[in-house]
């Protein structure tokens, strides 16, 4: 058995990971480094149109010059019998596009993904690089569960206006107004995709799912988009609104940088466009704001009003309560110190018991010379008449 070709006499291919329009991805081991690959493989189709092999060219270019741990590490490129090839990191994750397929995305980790692919975007749109294909296809995951940014195959770089006015590059839904129309791409048409983007992860579905460029050129002007909290009541309004702003039709609605979209994300205050046409600064989007309440639950004027009135009743009648209810001020009772009883003395005097034998001094203790009277006589006082 013959050993396997080797592109490039250094990398083995193997299995297929993935097709796209111009080319297909395979996995891929580096013999000379001993690890795991994905080599980027043009179609033998296009070879033969140079605009095509100078395109997959400057893809290589591109993703290699720029150095952002959430873009796809370009390793090498070459020629194998004509055709040409690029070798990039193997990571071993699923694609967001994968990830869609199986339901709505958690409102974290769509954040968690929208700030990847920014951050990447913002170190491409700083080195004069626009991708022109975002979509869930191109977002890839680590092991760790970090997004990836690949697929710079029709990214183009360059001052000012990056394509010229007439020609549509990029994927049939995930394209902003200005390219259907045509316009010349800018930095703008990269958010404008991650927001579609955001949208598609929060709701399941294609904001746009129309393949045709008429169909979706319609569908964009005449804003026949469902909003998110409608298809989901449980997405955070904050994340929404940055979401659908990120679609605006009118480009002066939308984020001017991948910076500003990443702030709007984190909950700082971005410029807006006022009714004068101004950018002015708004009030931060919260990273989970309280829900609104519905129209239906909230109390009507006459309402307020009548429950403000019962309201003031009732801490009056609790003041007056207080007010009466309250305990005299008296001095303090004096202490009794005797261990006897108290008797009041009574208010008239009462009449004297009779006298006994018994209630009668004894002799012993009378004065001397003393003579007892008679009884029931009072005997005569000492000094009278008998002496």
């Amino acid at each position: 058995m013959s050993a396997p070709e080797l592109l490039g006499g250094r990398y083995e291919v193997r299995g297929v990971l993935g097709r796209g329009g111009m080319a297909e991805v395979r996995d891929g081991w580096d013999t000379r480094l001993a690890r795991p690959v994905a080599i980027k493989i043009l179609y033998p189709g296009y070879t033969a149109q140079p605009d095509n092999r100078r395109r997959f060219e400057a893809e290589a270019q591109a993703a290699a010059g720029l150095n952002n741990t959430h873009i796809v590490a370009v390793h090498d490129s070459g020629e194998h019998e004509g055709t040409p090839f690029i070798v990039m990191e193997r990571l071993a994750g699923e694609s967001l596009h994968d990830k869609i397929a199986q339901g709505p995305l958690p409102q974290a980790m769509v954040r968690s993904v929208l700030d990847d692919v920014l951050a990447a975007l913002a170190s491409a749109h700083e080195a004069g690089i626009l991708h022109r294909d975002i979509k869930p296809a191109n977002i890839l995951f680590t092991s760790s569960g970090e997004a990836k940014v690949s697929d710079f195959g029709i990214a183009k770089s360059g001052p000012g206006n990056f394509t010229a006015t007439g020609q549509v590059f990029g994927t049939m839904g995930y394209l902003s107004p200005d390219r259907v129309l045509g316009k010349a791409a800018t930095a703008a048409d990269d958010l404008y995709a991650v927001g579609v983007v955001g949208y598609e992860a929060l709701t399941g579905r294609r904001a746009f799912p129309q393949d045709n460029l008429a169909a979706v050129a319609q569908a964009i002007l005449h804003d026949q988009l469902p909003s998110i909290v409608v298809l989901r009541p449980d997405v955070d309004p904050g994340l929404a609104a940055i979401v659908e702003r990120a679609m605006a039709r009118d480009p002066a609605l939308r984020f001017q940088s991948a910076h500003e979209m990443r702030a709007a994300l984190a909950g700082y205050p971005v410029p807006v466009v006022s009714p004068s046409g101004t950018r002015v600064l708004t009030a931060p989007v919260p990273p989970m704001p309280i829900a609104p309440v519905p129209a239906w639950q909230r109390p009507s004027k006459r309402n307020k009003m009548v429950l403000l009135a019962a309201i003031a009743a009732a801490l009056l009648l609790a003041l007056v309560l207080i007010v009466f209810d309250s305990p005299q001020t008296t001095a303090p009772p004096v202490p009794v110190t005797t261990s006897t009883p108290v008797v009041p003395p009574p208010t008239t005097m009462p009449a004297p018991p009779p006298t006994t034998a018994a209630d009668m001094p004894s002799p012993a203790t009378q004065p001397p010379g003393h003579k007892p009277g008679k009884p029931g006589k009072p005997g005569k006082p000492h000094g009278g008449e008998g002496d």
